[in-house]
């Protein structure tokens, strides 16, 4: 919300001013503002939903006149999935106390 008042009216330190004129500056922003995106549970904006869907559409549209899409393989991949799926890391991290452990791990990690 900081970042929306800061960009939208040039509020910068919003608690100056009293809450209500706040809620009042709060309900004018955009739609496509941080923190209504954020309460709407939305990643991107309406505007980019609307022109990867209509991407994903012509590409499939020509992927039915190929060779491919005719045998129903190699179908393209959706732009629209890609920006709206949840990203799932599965990465192991690892934590040291000390930097001789950290050395040690290192070493270990070279020799495989």
């Amino acid at each position: 919300m900081i970042c929306d008042l800061a960009e939208t009216y040039q509020i910068y330190d919003y608690k100056q001013l009293p809450p209500t004129k706040v809620a009042v500056f709060c309900y004018g922003l955009r739609n496509d503002s941080r923190i209504k995106m954020k309460l709407a549970g939305l990643k991107i904006n309406i505007t980019t939903m609307l022109l990867a869907q209509a991407v994903d559409a012509l590409n499939t549209l020509l992927w039915t006149k190929t060779k491919d899409g005719q045998k129903n393989r190699n179908r393209p991949k959706s732009i629209f999935s890609l920006l709206t799926q949840e990203v799932k890391e599965d990465k192991k991290v690892q934590g040291f106390n000390s930097s001789e452990e950290f050395e040690k791990a290192l070493k270990e990690f070279e020799r495989r």
